[in-house]
């Protein structure tokens, strides 16, 4: 039949609710993913994680713990329920940085296998090679951190898979708790990202457009049931605050200091991170460009890949209207095309992974299908072949410095070679330094603030120059919780810290303890991150402190009496 790229090895395919049970191969295909998933691993439990966003990972949810709150207490840019979630797992673990990345691990999986299972109607290889693209594209830019975004990925990804389940199950009560589980995940992606709000509702609508009347209620009220969440947190944040917090100041405030050039330059890298990243060459066997070239080309491959799984969606609509792949792939397409967004507000390596961590599994089978109508002879394992090898190729020699290199070089530090992360302890708590110059200098600092602090007493962490707050080393707020943080600052972003209505000069003349970090003097994006603003903190720190311990990367510093001389700090 033209365009059948699965029949003999299909899925154990829903026909309404008779489900054919799992093959060892079907268990097989699981295996590989999960393989896939755990290579990485031990290298990732010791890798360095991004400093601020993991660090303020570990320590947003402790603050929820000892009574704080997002948007209230402290700056956070997305919803409260990545925050909930993490929480309630450290009420019941401990905080800990190895059970944050295994959360971080899990959100990875649950991607993985929601594209698994809604790919699972094109056959084992492309649901298996969709799966295996994912965690190769997702895991590289922020490794294991348990980020907002990859856990509303999985939860939309799964309300997606969950919804097809629903729109084709015979049995109309099983249909209906079905609706409704899809309608709660999706409630649950928007708790955690409010700006997933255009692809959750194109595949919510296309769900519920697509089901029989008798599901459309269950689904609605599980969306709007989950969706009430927000109500607890708008009381306890405050509507002003958590407005502000969620839109005005991610969408509107933040953009002149963090967006990057669209599309992005072709000479040069514009994302600083991404140039600190391209220091760590482990070697690649194959030619390649130079790595702006990729990010070029990667960003191309944005809208051509949500272009191409959104045709395939509509014309498999069209031509197989009902059938399973086509109830099945027509919402993730809608979901994955959406996130294109995402590319465009910051197009480095991170954010065009977060969308085609999504759009590139989707076009292993929309290849697949492509070339199964091209040439209708074809048997359809070489069909699934021709559209798993299409995104190697691309992934092998269109982008390769990242991801895949990326992934290889994660892998080769689980068995030991060139690791890249060295500790930084207090008190039984540990985190990991990209560099060994690095983490001795702090920790040489959080010995000197362990001796001369007191618990109860404020720190605030910031950028050796004030008046450009353009990252911030929040990993040193989790090692010490003994220590409240003296500012709402804890996340540091170019023009809301460092703005001219920004707190932070006033908070740090209540502050105790001054952590201020020199790895992130040399940054320079273009935007207005590289430009100084308010020097009002500047001068606080000048007239108000004292440096106690200085060191090539960290300094510490302390809040001076009134009157009080400044002894010389204490150097390596």
């Amino acid at each position: 039949m033209s365009g059948a790229v699965v029949p003999a090895e299909a899925a154990p395919a829903e026909d309404g609710d008779r489900r054919a049970p799992w093959s060892l191969a079907d268990w097989a295909s699981v295996g590989v993913v999960a393989a896939v998933l755990l290579l990485p691993l031990a290298g990732l439990l010791r890798y360095q994680g991004p400093p601020m966003e993991e660090g303020f990972m570990l320590t947003f949810p402790e603050r929820i713990l000892r009574g704080d709150y997002p948007h209230r207490d402290f700056l956070h840019l997305y919803g409260p329920g990545s925050l909930w979630v993490l929480a309630a797992v450290y009420k019941v673990f401990g905080v800990d940085l190895t059970v944050e990345r295994l959360v971080g691990l899990v959100q990875h999986a649950l991607v993985a296998y929601g594209l698994f299972a809604v790919l699972r109607p094109w056959g084992r290889r492309v649901a298996t090679a969709g799966a295996v693209v994912s965690v190769v594209v997702l895991i590289g830019p922020l490794g294991l951190s348990a980020m907002a975004w990859n856990g509303a990925l999985a939860l939309g990804v799964w309300g997606v898979a969950v919804g097809g389940w629903a729109l084709r199950s015979e049995d109309e009560r099983r249909g209906r708790r079905l609706a409704a589980a899809a309608g709660l995940l999706f409630a649950g992606a928007l708790l955690y990202r409010p700006d997933m709000v255009l692809a959750v509702g194109l595949a919510f609508a296309a769900l519920w457009l697509g089901t029989s009347v008798g599901r459309r209620r269950p689904m609605a009220l599980g969306l709007v049931g989950g969706l009430l969440l927000y109500v607890p947190h708008l009381l306890l944040a405050g509507p002003s605050a958590a407005f502000r917090g969620m839109f005005l100041e991610p969408v509107f405030e933040l953009r002149a200091g963090r967006a990057l050039p669209v599309p992005p330059s072709w000479g040069t890298t514009d994302g600083f991170l991404q140039k600190a990243g391209e220091l760590r060459v482990t070697g690649w066997p194959f030619p390649m460009l130079p790595v702006p070239n990729q990010i070029f080309l990667w960003f191309v491959l944005v809208p051509v890949s949500c272009g191409l799984v959104l045709w395939v969606g509509w014309r498999l609509r069209r031509t197989e209207p009902g059938s399973v792949r086509a109830t099945s792939y027509w919402p993730a397409a809608l979901f994955g095309a959406a996130l294109v967004q995402q590319a465009v507000q910051r197009p480095d390596t991170a954010h065009l992974s977060w969308v085609t961590g999504i759009t590139f599994p989707l076009c292993v089978a929309a290849v697949s299908w492509l070339v199964a109508r091209a040439w209708p002879r074809l048997d359809d394992g070489r069909a699934q072949l021709a559209g798993i090898g299409s995104v190697a190729v691309v992934l092998l020699l269109v982008i390769p410095f990242y991801p895949v290199r990326t992934y290889v070089d994660l892998v080769g530090q689980t068995f030991g070679h060139n690791r890249f992360g060295y500790p930084v302890t207090h008190d039984g708590r540990t985190f990991y330094f990209g560099s060994r110059n690095g983490a001795d200098d702090a920790q040489q600092v959080v010995d000197a603030l362990a001796a001369a602090s007191r618990p109860g007493e404020r720190l605030v962490v910031g950028t050796a120059d004030l008046s450009r707050t353009n990252y911030s080393d929040a990993f040193f707020y989790y090692l010490f919780p003994e220590l409240e943080p003296g500012t709402r600052y804890i996340e540091m972003d170019p023009v809301l810290a460092d703005g001219p209505d920004s707190v932070l000069a006033d908070e740090l003349r209540q502050n105790d303890w001054l952590i201020l970090s020199s790895a992130w003097k040399d940054w320079t994006e273009p935007n207005e991150s590289a430009n100084g603003r308010s020097q009002a903190a500047n001068r606080v720190v000048a007239a108000e402190y004292c440096p106690v311990r200085t060191t090539p990367t960290f300094s510490l510093y302390r809040h001076r009496a009134a009157g009080e001389e400044c002894p010389p700090a204490a150097t390596p």
